[in-house]
């Protein structure tokens, strides 16, 4: 997989900076619908600490599309439970195996360290055709109405490419953005926090999220590789905050008070500060940021990554259609309309949350001490509250109705939802969305002139059974759901009525 002496691919339509979760995706993506990209990275080799683990339900969803949800699935661990603790005791234990069973053909929490994470990722591009730039660094990038010009510096010089459009997926430290000259408002925590990787023995399953709190503190271990390897996080003790170089030993007495872990060892450990941004700008012209060089929040219900692979995902489908001119331009605007409206939601939601979770102050104490160890257990045994905690965390639930390419509502169903999951018994409705295109949804019956419109269209037709598992997901029978490559609804329309889908489908 060393890519120092790759050759990259000729006639690049796309410039993709930075090689993380979120630009791999975007690489393999784009690389799926035929655009040819290359893809740079200022780092020698890609990482080898776990940093983000969480993979949710509707990344795996996107990754069936290119068959490869199920590699990922098979190499991380399925969260079986989620155990409270309060001053090391335990007094709750939540079941979050298959919590959203019937929601997604992925009703689980499933944990996969990033850096091997990466390496699937690099490996299906390479499979592709396309790998990765290492040591290549973009020192200045320059627009004009029909391209982009980028100064990239690498082993052999310094190299100028010209290409239709340039992707910043360089993480918070953005030198894309900083080149846009984009804002990155926002703020920072007081707080400092540690995370540290570390074999250790516990009480619990070696697949239990647990959340240890106290009036003082907090640390969360998560499962990670194999048997007794942990993701511990936490806040640095107030009596350490001072030090100018705080080690594990500084944090030990508290992890060990919390969790009741007993650490064999250390195989590396941070501390930081947690930072909540979002750009004003997701695009530029012909420039675009995503990831964390679009947004960083706190790591809580490990949205981050996910959020990044989501943007990818969005803008890679439009990218492609205009960039193979399926599409007008016009286009590419509704990639910051519905990713920056969900990033600051993400902000002011669960960065929230996060603040008084680690909070100093009374209302702090009160959450960690009552609030987790006893009304949280008290909810989350009532069915629907659990439902709702996976809707939200898996990111199922993320809507683009505000967007111009939602048009019409049947039911408790509108455009800009995600496609509700349908199980038969031997298939289910997401199986046709691995075609990746525009495609019509019938649930139950089709007349024979719609059927012939759409066939004029160029568009695929599926035809689904009427049960009672559509009605059950909130579909209704006999009704036009134009679904996107991402597996969103475009239009809805409960006329059949061929015409105004055309009408719908000039304007996108």
């Amino acid at each position: 997989m060393d890519s120092s002496n790759s050759t990259p691919p000729q006639n690049t339509s796309i410039l993709i900076v930075g090689a993380g979760p979120t630009g791999l995706v975007l690489a393999l993506w784009l690389t799926h619908f035929g655009v040819n990209v290359r893809i740079i990275d200022k780092n020698a080799e890609a990482g080898t600490e776990s940093r983000a683990i969480g993979i949710q339900a509707r990344t795996l969803e996107l990754y069936q599309q290119i068959g490869l949800a199920q590699d990922i699935i098979a190499h991380g661990i399925k969260v079986n439970d989620l155990t409270l603790r309060k001053n090391g005791r335990k007094t709750f234990s939540l079941p979050l195996k298959d919590m959203g069973k019937g929601l997604s053909p992925f009703p689980f929490i499933l944990f996969f360290p990033q850096d091997d994470h990466e390496k699937i990722l690099i490996e299906r591009l390479r499979l592709a055709g396309v790998t990765v730039e290492r040591n290549s660094e973009l020192i200045k990038l320059t627009q004009t109405n029909d391209s982009v010009q980028a100064i990239v510096k690498n082993e052999n010089g310094l190299e100028t490419i010209n290409i239709a459009y340039l992707c910043g997926c360089d993480g918070a430290r953005s030198t894309v953005r900083e080149q846009l000259n984009i804002q990155f408002p926002g703020g920072t925590y007081s707080q400092i926090f540690f995370v540290a990787d570390a074999i250790a023995t516990s009480d619990s399953a070696d697949d239990d999220i647990q959340l240890c709190v106290s009036s003082e503190d907090f640390c969360i271990t998560l499962p990670v590789r194999n048997h007794g390897s942990y993701r511990l996080i936490g806040i640095v003790p107030p009596d350490k905050e001072s030090k100018e170089n705080i080690n594990f030993d500084d944090v030990l007495p508290s992890v060990t008070r919390n969790t009741q872990l007993k650490i064999k060892s250390l195989n590396w450990f941070s501390t930081y500060h947690v930072h909540h941004r979002v750009a004003n700008q997701f695009q530029k012209e012909r420039a675009f940021l995503i990831g964390d060089a679009a947004h960083i929040h706190s790591p809580a219900g490990a949205q981050g990554m996910n959020t990044g692979i989501g943007d990818a995902i969005n803008l890679a489908w439009k990218l492609a259609a205009v960039v193979q001119n399926r599409a007008d331009p016009k286009l590419l605007g509704s990639y910051q309309i519905e990713r920056m409206q969900f990033a600051k939601q993400l902000v002011s939601t669960t960065d929230k949350l996060f603040q008084i979770m680690t909070s100093k102050h009374l209302l702090g104490k009160i959450w960690r001490g009552i609030v987790f160890p006893f009304v949280m257990p008290m909810l989350f045994r009532i069915p629907f509250m659990k439902r709702f905690f996976f809707k939200i965390v898996s990111q199922i639930e993320l809507k683009y109705r505000h967007s111009p390419l939602s048009q019409g509502h049947a039911g408790k169903i509108y455009a800009g939802d995600r496609l509700p999951w349908v199980q038969y018994e031997t298939t289910d409705n997401f199986a046709s969305l691995q075609a990746m295109d525009w495609q019509v949804h019938i649930y139950g019956t089709a007349s024979s002139t719609l059927v012939t419109d759409i066939n004029k269209l160029k568009i695929a037709l599926h035809v689904f059974p009427w049960s009672n598992n559509p009605e059950t997901a909130g579909l209704e029978k006999n009704t036009i759901y134009l679904i996107r490559p991402d597996g969103y609804i475009a239009y809805i329309n409960s006329d059949q009525n061929p015409l105004l889908l055309k009408e719908f489908l000039s304007f996108t």
